[in-house]
């Protein structure tokens, strides 16, 4: 009876063994899938907002269109991108990116042009949006910093033997980081000549 009980015994402890690195890869994933989560509130936050920015810049009667048009588009293109978290590759992290920089330039271009109209400037609505605008980036880099630090141990874990064998046959695979911006390596250029 002895000859049999070994077997069962470390067939047992191999199926426990399993369960458990699983589990862990579950709760490692579903950690990931929270941040992406956060990261993709921040953005709504911000999408939101630009709606409220171009609805008061529009007040301004002599405002460039063609600056609000631009915001208009950049904020379209960024709201239809979406990424499943549980899918996360380099190649849709970069699309995404792609298109949420696009955003950004947009509104710096907005925030640019206003700087030449005082009526706008001083506009209660207006200074309050940019301000929230400010606070929302803010949000957005701490979220994808967040990401980026329940990405590492997840990657790390499902990427180290004999986890990996186990993260495979359950389809986990490594997801991606977000990274800096193309030319972000670079100073920007800062001119203060106003003449």
């Amino acid at each position: 009876m002895k000859k049999w009980l070994a077997p069962i015994l470390l067939i047992a402890g191999i199926l426990i063994w399993g369960i458990s690195i699983y589990n862990k890869i579950v709760s490692f994933d579903e950690d990931v899938n929270e941040s992406w989560a956060n990261v993709e509130s921040s953005y709504q936050r911000r999408n939101d907002l630009i709606g409220n920015l171009v609805k008061t810049v529009q007040g301004a009667a002599d405002f460039e269109k063609s600056t609000l048009t631009a915001v208009i588009e950049a904020r379209a293109k960024a709201t239809s991108i979406n990424i499943d978290p549980t899918n996360i590759t380099p190649e849709k992290l970069a699309e995404f990116n792609k298109v949420q920089g696009g955003l950004s330039g947009a509104l710096k271009s907005l925030l640019v042009t206003v700087e030449r109209y005082p009526d706008l400037k001083a506009n209660q609505n207006f200074i309050e949006l940019q301000s929230q605008l400010e606070g929302t980036e803010n949000r957005i880099d701490v979220a994808r910093t967040r990401f980026n630090k329940k990405v590492k141990p997840y990657n790390k874990y499902i990427r180290t033997f004999p986890k990996n064998r186990i993260a495979r046959m359950f389809g986990f695979e490594k997801k991606a980081y977000f990274e800096a911006d193309e030319g972000a390596d670079k100073a920007p250029d800062v001119n203060f000549d106003f003449n």
